[in-house]
């Protein structure tokens, strides 16, 4: 009876397990999602032209092409029918004419999980009432500095984070991390470099479980996970731009990635054993630069379903802007399902420049 109804938890247990794999060569996947409508809507494909305050999550070099003082941005989107809310915030400040300070903060969660562990009371009988509710979050706490060097045309940055996730009160981690970015201006092109947890980033996980909860994992034959130690290896990005410019009023922006992993775990179009490549590109159109519309491709993946059949699919983005004034609002329409399986989500963000020069 008792394993019957601690089904009920499995979204518990396959999360939970997750979270506590030994040395896991990949992991905070949350920071893989993107912020800003902008980028999103050109389907990620921002290393090189990120030039404003979002610059602090896909590089930090650009964080030198605010034109202000001072820099604001939020962003709120819900994934998997709004079961998941990612939320985005960031603050940069220019320092003096060759750098700027940023500041992000990134907060991914499924609220409301029903925990039933103690849906049976010590006699064997059903109680409803004490089923409770918890929230699976990560948090990620971004510092950027950026800095311009004596080379013309090119810019460098460094982001230091925290990252904190909590899986309700069952277990926690804290773990940290450096990435690292440039971007350079060669005549009418430009090019960017951002490396991911260049040193590697260590979530160090711990255990929470009560003694009373040990015992029902143990009666239902599940594994209680130990005090442990996840590690994201580095990714590099790498990316090349060119603004096309057909009046004084209209211009198209083209970029296109390239994603490298090194884990070799990736369903990437171009992959090996060692090293993983996924392509993508995005386009924005500009109208006075007040009026934008995007376009993108990426997250190719390539797999065998469970009949053995191979399958291919690509993911697709559109978005639009309009910036008025000092404040610019951008929508991206985004599919994080693929071409049979549509899930759709709408993304809305907000930038506002401040003490405009």
């Amino acid at each position: 009876m008792t394993k019957k109804y601690f089904l009920t938890i499995t979204i518990l247990i396959s999360i939970y397990l997750n979270g506590f794999a030994q040395a896991r060569k990949y992991s905070n996947d949350f920071l893989d999602v993107g912020v800003g409508a902008r980028a999103l809507g050109m389907s990620n494909s921002y290393v090189t032209s990120a030039n404003d305050v979002t610059s602090g999550y896909w590089n930090p070099a650009g964080l030198l092409g605010i034109g202000n003082q001072h820099q604001v941005a939020l962003m709120h989107s819900e994934y998997f029918a709004g079961i998941a809310k990612y939320d985005y915030g960031a603050y940069a400040t220019r320092l003096d004419s060759s750098s700027v300070l940023g500041v992000t903060i990134i907060r991914f969660g499924v609220d409301d999980i029903p925990n039933t562990t103690e849906l049976i009371d010590a006699n064997g009988n059903l109680d409803y009432n004490r089923i409770t509710t918890f929230s699976a979050t990560d948090f990620a706490f971004i510092a950027s500095y950026a800095k311009t060097l004596k080379i013309p045309g090119l810019r460098l940055g460094a982001n230091a984070k925290i990252i904190r996730r909590r899986l309700g009160d069952f277990a926690s981690s804290w773990g940290f991390g450096l990435d690292a970015g440039a971007q350079y201006d060669y005549k009418k092109w430009k090019f960017g470099a951002m490396v991911r947890d260049v040193t590697s980033t260590f979530n160090a996980w711990t255990d929470n479980l009560s003694e009373e909860t040990k015992a029902v994992f143990i009666s239902t034959g599940n594994e209680i996970p130990e005090n442990s130690v996840e590690i994201t290896l580095p990714k590099l990005l790498l990316g090349g731009a060119r603004k096309f410019d057909f009046s004084p009023k209209m211009s198209l922006l083209a970029e296109v990635n390239l994603d490298a992993t090194f884990d070799g775990k990736r369903s990437v179009m171009i992959k090996s054993k060692a090293i993983g490549i996924d392509p993508h590109f995005g386009l924005e159109a500009s109208y006075m630069n007040l009026v934008f519309l995007r376009a993108g491709l990426g997250n190719y993946q390539a797999y065998t379903d469970a009949v053995g059949q191979k399958i291919k699919t690509f993911q697709p983005n559109i978005g639009i802007g309009v910036r008025i004034k000092s404040v610019t609002i951008d929508y991206a329409l985004t599919d994080i399902g693929d071409q049979s399986v549509s899930l759709y989500s709408n993304v809305f963000s907000i930038k506002v420049d401040i003490n405009k020069k």
